[in-house]
């Protein structure tokens, strides 16, 4: 019962992280690029921040309980020599990833935003957003035993 619910608040957490960075690449962002204007990120950012951060902890803290029930003491994770381990490696290639994106992003890019590095922040989005929709390409991977 416990795993099942781990998977689901997982999941959810992966919904709304990896669902509110394609919005935000999809929709909000051509909007800002078109005008020239930040104000549409910042708009955005300001109702998604807390929950888009709260979502990405809680696939952090549900993913490593889970990869902990698969890997008791993480002693044969770090072996690699498993479809499983591999995938949930990558995935934490992908966490690493995409903070050092979002830290980048918020302490060089952010408190500075304006039409003159727009672009470099629409960088950081497209990048946020594909790692995102690779954590859940993955994350179905180890559902499904592989995608193979």
């Amino acid at each position: 019962m416990l795993f099942k619910l781990l998977i689901i608040l997982h999941t959810l957490g992966a919904t709304v992280w990896a669902g509110g960075h394609l919005v935000l690449a999809a929709t909000v962002l051509p909007t800002a690029l078109k005008q020239n204007d930040p104000k549409p990120i910042h708009q955005f950012e300001e109702h998604f921040e807390n929950f888009g951060l709260s979502a990405l902890v809680l696939q952090v803290v549900t993913g490593l309980w889970i990869t902990w029930i698969y890997f008791p003491g993480f002693q044969t994770f770090w072996a690699f020599d498993s479809f499983l381990s591999v995938y949930i490696g990558i995935k934490l290639l992908l966490l690493l990833g995409t903070l050092a994106l979002a830290l980048h992003a918020r302490f060089f890019i952010i408190p500075n935003l304006s039409a003159d590095n727009l672009n470099s922040l629409a960088f950081h989005i497209l990048g946020v957003t594909t790692l995102a929709v690779l954590f859940v390409v993955l994350g179905a991977g180890i559902r499904l035993g592989g995608l193979t």
